[in-house]
C-alpha cells in the first residue's frame, strides 16, 4: 500500500477541488443563473461527501487516493464505444432545463432524488472502506487480493451499483426529466465495464474464478 508520504494534501485535495469547480460550471451556466436551488442541493451534497472522502482516506488509506487519482486504463485495455460516454452530456441538460423550463419535477421527488444519490455515494464509501484496491482503471497489482467480505459478499461489483443508484438519480435530483435520456447510457457502460474488468480479473488475480463461484452476481442480486 502507498504510503500517506506519497501523497501530500495538496494532491490529495487538488482533485476534488477540480471536480467541484468544474461541475459547479457545468450546471450553473447553462441554466444561466444562480437562483437553479436544485444544483446548489447536489452541489453541495456531492462536495460534502467528496471531502469526507478526501479527508477520511488521506488518514486511514492514501493509497486508495492515489489509485483514484489514475484515469487512464492500461494501454491493451479495449476502449468503450464512444457513444456510451454520451451520458456524460447529460449534465449539462439539467441547467437548460431549469432556463427553459422544460420540466416540472415536484419538490417531493427532487429532494427523494437526492436522499437516494446520497445513498448511493455512501454505498460507493463502504465498498472503498472495504477494497482500497477499488481503482478508477482496470488493472490488477501485484499485492491485490480477492475482497470477499461487505457488500462483495453479495455482488461482485458493488462500486458500479453504488455508481449507478447516484447517476441515474441525478437526473431527477437536479428537476430534468429529460436528463435522464442520456443518462441511460450509464447502463450499458456499466456492463461493457464490467466484462471487461473481469476479463482482467480472470485472467491476473489468483483467486478470482472461485470468487465468481461462490458470488454468483455481478451488480444486482438475483437480476444479473
Amino acid at each position: 500500500m502507498e504510503s500517506k508520504s506519497n501523497l501530500t494534501a495538496s494532491k490529495a485535495y487538488r482533485g476534488p477541488v477540480i471536480i467541484m469547480v468544474v461541475m459547479g460550471l457545468v450546471l450553473f451556466l447553462p441554466a444561466g443563473s444562480l437562483r437553479y436551488w436544485q444544483a446548489w442541493t447536489y452541489l453541495f451534497e456531492f462536495s460534502a461527501l467528496t471531502l469526507f472522502i478526501t479527508v477520511y482516506f488521506m488518514k486511514k488509506d492514501p493509497g486508495l487516493l492515489l489509485r483514484r487519482m489514475k484515469t487512464k486504463d492500461q494501454e491493451n485495455t479495449p476502449q468503450p464505444p464512444a457513444f456510451l460516454k454520451l451520458f456524460l452530456l447529460g449534465y449539462f441538460i439539467p441547467g437548460f432545463d431549469f432556463r427553459f423550463h422544460w420540466s416540472a419535477v415536484p419538490v417531493w421527488l427532487v429532494i427523494a432524488s437526492n436522499a437516494i444519490v446520497i445513498l448511493g455515494y455512501i454505498f460507493i464509501i463502504i465498498v472503498f472502506m472495504e477494497n482500497s484496491y477499488a481503482s478508477t482503471v482496470i488493472q490488477v497489482e501485484k499485492e491485490q487480493m480477492v475482497i470477499t467480505t461487505g457488500p462483495y459478499a453479495v455482488v461482485r461489483h458493488p462500486m458500479y451499483l453504488g455508481m449507478l443508484i447516484m447517476t441515474l438519480f441525478t437526473p431527477l435530483a437536479l428537476g430534468s426529466y429529460w436528463a435522464i435520456i442520456p443518462f441511460l447510457l450509464i447502463i450499458p457502460w456499466t456492463v461493457w465495464r464490467i466484462k471487461i474488468e473481469e476479463e482482467t480479473l480472470l485472467r491476473d488475480l489468483p483467486g478470482y474464478q472461485d470468487y465468481c463461484l461462490k458470488t454468483n452476481y455481478r451488480l444486482i442480486p438475483l437480476i444479473w
